[in-house]
């Protein structure tokens, strides 16, 4: 891909500012839209603390810092953000009918060989493209948090994703430094889908009281050399994020493991969403 393309986020949130500052960092244009102005400048912001976090532990130095916030503009018009680009991505929150709807919005307005990609963790990637005159350029690009730092990069094809964006994708993955795995359009993929499990039978036997969130996570940790374990993860992926997750899969793999545990609701709906409320199942410093 040649240096300095535009790519357009969509979403500003954790996930979206995430994607948005290893592209700039790696050279590329980024608009960063989000429907409102303030959104926008938290996603910025957010970037701006990453990096500054960086500077402190010797990873990035100051030129690129200035560099990657350089890259990077924000946006409110979505006509304006995804003009000229060569990948659209989306990172707004697990709904299909909000995918579907950006997509529908963006598909009018962009080249006939920009890439339309969905962050989404779970989704099918044949059902957000259904509604688009171009299906084959739909593909599933779901990033891992925190993007910065995660090397992972699964690479969802659908059933109508073309050879070509595939490459292009698997392309733009190494270009961010990632290390890109295929697979084949299915519930919950195959990151999703195996972690969730883990995360899953962790609450269970949270309920249950086999031990404490810090045993079991620390069984992991150290008896499988896991770099975290499942209730920490689920904390900083958000307890509303698993859930949403979890419900899907449970409706369309019809499987009684992926049945949301009742701890995990009752969290949800106290508010107890993890690292961005402040608690999960661990308390976190706001």
């Amino acid at each position: 891909m040649a240096e300095k393309e535009k790519i357009a986020i969509i979403g500003a949130g954790t996930m979206g500012h995430g994607i948005a500052q290893v592209a700039a960092a790696a050279g590329y244009r980024v608009a960063l839209h989000d429907v409102t102005a303030a959104a926008v400048e938290a996603g910025i912001a957010a970037v701006r603390a990453n990096l500054d976090k960086g500077i402190a532990r010797g990873k990035v130095t100051e030129d690129q810092k200035e560099a990657t916030l350089a890259s990077l503009h924000g946006e409110t018009n979505l006509e304006n953000a995804v003009g000229e680009t060569a990948f659209v991505i989306e990172a707004v929150p697990e709904s299909l009918e909000l995918k579907r709807k950006i997509f529908r919005d963006v598909e009018p307005t962009v080249g006939a060989d920009t890439v339309l990609a969905s962050n989404t963790s779970s989704i099918s990637i044949d059902r957000i493209a259904d509604e688009l005159q171009n299906p084959g350029r739909v593909i599933g690009l779901h990033f891992f948090n925190p993007v910065h730092l995660m090397a992972l990069l699964e690479i969802v094809r659908g059933r109508r994703t073309s050879e070509e964006v595939v490459g292009r994708a698997f392309e733009l993955g190494t270009t961010l430094g990632k290390d890109p795995i295929v697979v084949r359009d299915s519930p919950g993929f195959a990151s999703s889908r195996l972690g969730l499990v883990l995360g899953l039978e962790a609450m269970r036997m949270l309920e249950e009281g086999v031990a404490s969130p810090e045993d079991i996570d620390k069984a992991m940790t150290l008896g499988y050399r896991h770099p975290m374990g499942p209730l920490r993860l689920t904390d900083l992926v958000g307890l509303d994020v698993r859930l949403a997750i979890a419900e899907y899969l449970h409706r369309e793999l019809g499987s009684e493991t992926f049945r949301p545990p009742r701890i995990l609701r009752d969290k949800v709906e106290a508010g107890h969403l993890g690292k961005k409320s402040g608690q999960g199942f661990y308390e976190w410093s706001r």
